[in-house]
């Protein structure tokens, strides 16, 4: 899959099948419309495109106005939804900065300058309730009319819905805000997951509840920066961590900005996912795991971020995290293997 911040590039196809969103979560729906986009470029013999837009365009109109309950929760990072998008086989992938420039565009300059001569659209797909240009003035009437005058096709999906429930980034969020990690894996159809590098804290975690002064073999705990200041979940989750060993390993993780902590710690003010591995694998020692790409999946909440007024109070709270992992996993993992006999 090809990358590309804005359209003006040498490698962008000179025509392809695109659709327009913000794509956070790259949910159920994402996916259905994404499988529709991808059998339509094929009839056609031109490649599928996802125009996106970063930052968020209620984030930007936050910042603008100073107002930050505009800026919705955030479901996935950049990164992570570049990757749903390659796992759903998009081609290329087209990064536009949501700037003044963009939210001030009229809708008929948008679909003349980005889609028909920027992108060379031929066929391009959108959702029941998409909105584009300035004042969200442009609308599926206005887009499918222009089609019709310039000779490139369009076509609008449906909801998707699970249970009877529309699929949608906003229920994702709310999921994920209410900890109900099942509902939101469901829309997801797969766990929620953060990926990222291992970044350094401060080491604390491993001088708490170590085996001797000094042997630094604590709660030894992987970081990642969730690259948003608002993410759509908090609290602590029990976990699995793919990309340091051959299996997933268990483990307990604190999403958000945990208030235990100094403010001036080198990760002070940033949303961080520290993951504490239940079993860590002797293999990585006690730096073998910083610059490593990893892939988190929260599948459990425990409970909300709490502040402790003691490091030894810390330290009790998180061995009972571990307990609470521990008697999570053993009934997750026999649940696993009971469905799997029931496949069977």
């Amino acid at each position: 899959m090809k990358i590309f911040r804005g359209f003006k590039h040498p490698g962008l196809a000179p025509e392809c099948a695109v659709t327009i969103g913000n794509f956070d979560g790259v949910h159920r729906g994402h996916q259905a419309m994404l499988a529709l986009l991808s059998a339509e470029a094929a009839q056609r013999g031109i490649p599928t495109c996802v125009l996106t837009f970063e930052p968020h365009p209620r984030d930007f109109f936050a910042e603008k106005f100073k107002k930050p309950e505009l800026a919705p929760a955030r479901v996935g990072t950049l990164r992570d939804k570049l990757s749903q998008l390659k796992l759903c086989g998009v081609d290329q992938v087209v990064v536009l900065p949501f700037n003044a420039a963009l939210a001030s565009q009229s809708p008929e300059a948008f679909i003349q300058d980005v889609l028909v001569q920027g992108l060379g659209a031929q066929y391009i797909l959108v959702g029941d309730d998409f909105r584009f240009g300035a004042q969200r003035a442009g609308d599926y009437a206005m887009l499918d009319a222009a089609g019709q005058r310039q000779g490139f096709d369009v076509a609008r999906m449906n909801s998707y819905e699970v249970h009877g429930e529309r699929v949608s980034s906003t229920t994702v969020r709310a999921a994920l805000t209410a900890g109900d990690m099942a509902a939101a894996a469901q829309m997801l159809g797969h766990p929620y997951t953060i990926s990222g590098h291992v970044v350094h804290g401060r080491k604390l975690g491993r001088q708490l509840a170590e085996s001797a002064p000094g042997a630094s073999d604590g709660f030894r705990t992987l970081n990642l920066r969730f690259n948003h200041w608002k993410p759509a979940a908090s609290g602590i989750f029990a976990v699995l961590v793919h990309g340091l060993d051959a299996q997933p390993l268990r483990g307990v993780a604190n999403l958000g900005i945990r208030p235990s902590l100094d403010p001036n710690d080198v990760n002070g003010g940033r949303v961080l996912l520290e993951t504490h591995c239940l079993d860590w694998p002797a293999a990585l020692g006690g730096e073998g795991a910083y610059g490593k790409i990893i892939r988190v999946e929260l599948l459990h909440k425990l409970h909300d971020e709490l502040k402790y007024d003691s490091l030894a109070a810390l330290t009790a709270g998180i061995a009972q995290d571990c307990d609470d992992a521990r008697a999570f996993f053993a009934t997750y993992t026999e649940t696993r293997r009971q469905t799997t006999r029931d496949r069977i």
